[in-house]
């Protein structure tokens, strides 16, 4: 029964293993023809030859990808690196103050912050377009916030508080209290608990966070084209631009989607090991 059971297990073994390789291929095909078609010239680039090797290798398409969406890049950076910061700090205060200060209507504040993450978009956008050049105006500012970054960093930055805050209070339930209160012993205040004890063990959190924030922030279409100008950008919409008149450019188009997701590639690369085991945590617990 041992051998039978040994081989069974085998069987089983290369079984899963091959159905996670024709996983891996048919997630891989897409890149695939990314990568192919972007070394094309334009007289190669169609549908039709999609799946072929180029005949002629060259990078010309991605230089005029790069030139297209170069302005855009760096608008995206200036809009992904402050909001995904500012939501991360945003949060783990919120969620800190709601799993270890147990104030009076703590529970009912936490569910109305969750009730901000059903809401969409298309629901908001009127009446956050209207608030944003209120901002503008009762601030003697041209185009800063309606029309530029920093209101598209506000939009996302307030519309990621609810998730940010999730994330972070279900991560510091697990904290023990015990720790909390022995720095309170040792006569650190609210504050300074949360800064000496609870935001060095926090790392797993923050990386769910800065990946959740950046990707969204970084993918976003919607607001960016509501809210921001053609000086604005970012690289979604001069990506959704990168289109001929009369003919396609698929070659260049291929090339400026591998550039404009490069950015998301590393930062999971970077953070992914904690992203998990902070998605995770407290899903058992409070």
């Amino acid at each position: 029964m041992t051998a039978v059971a040994g081989r069974r297990a085998a069987v089983f073994g290369w079984a899963r293993f091959g159905l996670l390789v024709l996983f891996v291929v048919v997630f891989l095909i897409p890149i695939y023809v990314l990568l192919v078609t972007s070394f094309k010239p334009l007289t190669e680039a169609d549908p039709s030859q999609a799946w072929n090797l180029p005949v002629t290798w060259t990078t010309e398409a991605w230089r005029v990808a790069w030139e297209k969406l170069a302005p855009g890049l760096w608008n995206s950076v200036l809009l992904a690196v402050p909001g995904s910061l500012l939501s991360c700090a945003l949060g783990s205060m919120n969620g800190y103050v709601l799993s270890k200060w147990r104030f009076p209507g703590a529970d009912l504040l936490f569910t109305l912050f969750l009730f901000g993450m059903f809401i969409p978009y298309q629901g908001v956008m009127i009446p956050l377009v209207q608030l944003l050049v209120s901002i503008d105006q009762f601030a003697g500012l041209q185009g800063v916030f309606y029309g530029g970054i920093p209101g598209l960093v506000l939009a996302h930055v307030v519309y990621g508080i609810p998730i940010c805050t999730l994330i972070f209070r279900n991560y510091y339930v697990t904290i023990p209290d015990e720790l909390i209160e022995a720095s309170r012993v040792d006569g650190a205040g609210l504050l300074r608990a949360y800064w000496s004890v609870v935001l060095p063990v926090s790392g797993p959190a923050i990386a769910v966070v800065i990946i959740w924030q950046f990707t969204s922030l970084w993918n976003d279409f919607l607001f960016a084209v509501f809210l921001t100008g053609p000086t604005s950008w970012p690289t979604t919409v001069m990506l959704n631009n990168i289109a001929g008149a009369q003919a396609t450019p698929y070659s260049q188009q291929m090339a400026a989607a591998i550039l404009a997701s490069i950015p998301t590639m590393l930062i999971y690369v970077l953070l992914g090991r904690f992203f998990m085991r902070g998605l995770m945590a407290g899903a058992l617990k409070g």
